[in-house]
């Protein structure tokens, strides 16, 4: 098989490339490993500036559509009640709020999109095993396995979307650089009542904290442990977990008991890394492939889509030009993005330092701390925090 554009992953990036690469005349074939997209406690992040970029790819309407959830507040909750650190309200343009939106969703929402043009393909239910090389070298398709058995697909450029665990990346014996992380975390769900506050609720206390995400009908909930403890937890048993989360959240200890086995709790390990060089001949890593993000602030989807927004419009005219881009040309996307990467990781780093490691090892009365209590005292503040996490470093547009 041959195609202009092989891009490795149907998640967030790799639709989003490909629907873009696409409706500029690029024959674009993206793999996707899965039979479908329906995986639970996946990133469903959509922060305002990429709302905004998807008004602008024209996916608005459609994404209004979609079933899900408008946020547009943070609320922080201490031993000396609960405090109000970001108000997404304050933000301009057309998106003043974030949105929890089912990754299957957004992401059914983008291949039937992207199927509408006949140099687009899909591929499911097919994992990719290898690479080819040309004679000197340079990255010229995949190898992979699909329902009908081994295929070979040969392309100008390959891209890797395949996220932290990359498979290309390891084929191109590239190694991120990886920073500590105090830090794991336990995904859950817990049910909601309509008298519960909306929005978001962080919540602290010694040892720990809880974000507890609006989803309508239920709480996902992400219980932060340190790095390594979910053994631990496990051997303490059912019991002693649904006790720390009705310590840290009292509103929901009549609820706990909704977790009944531990299938119902999902272990994201944390990750915290970013390759020193984003591409070799004939490939391009983006996204979590590139550099994986914390999980302080949802940012991980966002800045997936602002890669592959970046990438298609600085690659788009040479790939349909039917030139193979340079690795100067590929550069430019990794120059483009590492700085808003970057920063986002620092603050995130900072954040795991400064605030979450020394939280998860304390014991005793956790109060506010005093620039908490002066965003509550100065709401116009709010705005401040609301803008780092809604729109981010350098948000991306399609010109």
């Amino acid at each position: 098989m041959e195609t202009t554009v092989c891009v490795v992953g149907g998640g967030p990036a790799g639709l989003v490339l490909g629907l873009l690469l696409a409706r500029q005349g690029v024959d674009v074939t993206v793999l996707e490993k899965h039979a479908d997209f329906l995986r639970d406690f996946r990133g469903d992040t959509v922060h305002s500036s990429t709302l905004t970029l998807l008004d602008e790819i024209g996916l608005g309407r459609q994404i209004e559509e979609l079933p899900g959830r408008k946020v547009r507040g943070l609320r922080v909750s201490f031993d000396d009640g609960s405090y109000q650190v970001a108000d997404f309200g304050r933000l301009t343009g057309a998106h003043p709020y974030l949105m929890f939106l089912p990754q299957w969703d957004f992401l059914e929402l983008l291949a039937r999109e992207a199927a509408q043009l006949p140099n687009f393909r899909l591929l499911r239910s097919t994992k990719v095993t290898g690479l080819r090389r040309g004679p000197d070298g340079a990255v010229t398709g995949v190898v992979a396995d699909g329902p009908e058995g081994v295929v070979e697909i040969r392309a100008r450029l390959t891209v890797a979307c395949d996220g932290r665990d990359s498979l290309v990346r390891d084929e191109l014996g590239l190694k991120p650089q990886t920073y500590a992380a105090p830090m794991d975390v336990l995904w859950f769900r817990i049910s909601r009542r309509p008298s519960d506050p909306e929005g978001l609720d962080m919540r602290v206390g010694a040892g720990g904290l809880m974000l507890c995400i609006d989803r309508g009908e239920y709480f996902q909930c992400a219980f932060v442990i340190a790095k390594g403890g979910y053994a631990a937890i496990r051997a303490e048993g059912l019991d002693s977990l649904r006790a720390h989360v009705a310590r840290l959240a009292p509103p929901l200890a009549d609820r706990v008991a909704e977790l009944s086995t531990w299938d119902e709790v999902k272990l994201l390990t944390v990750t915290v890394n970013r390759l020193d060089q984003w591409h070799a001949p004939g490939a391009l890593l983006i996204g979590d492939a590139a550099h994986a993000m914390s999980p302080i602030g949802g940012v991980g989807v966002n800045l997936a889509v602002q890669d592959a927004v970046a990438a298609a419009r600085l690659l788009g005219p040479i790939l349909h030009a039917g030139r193979t881009p340079t690795g100067a040309e590929l550069a430019q996307v990794e120059r483009r993005r590492r700085r808003p990467t970057v920063v986002t990781q620092n603050v995130q780093r900072l954040a795991q330092r400064r605030i979450v490691d020394p939280l998860l090892h304390a014991t005793g009365r956790i109060t506010a701390p005093w620039p908490i209590r002066l965003l509550r005292r100065v709401p116009k503040l709010q705005a401040l925090p609301a803008r780092m996490i809604g729109l981010g470093v350098r948000p991306e547009h399609l010109r």
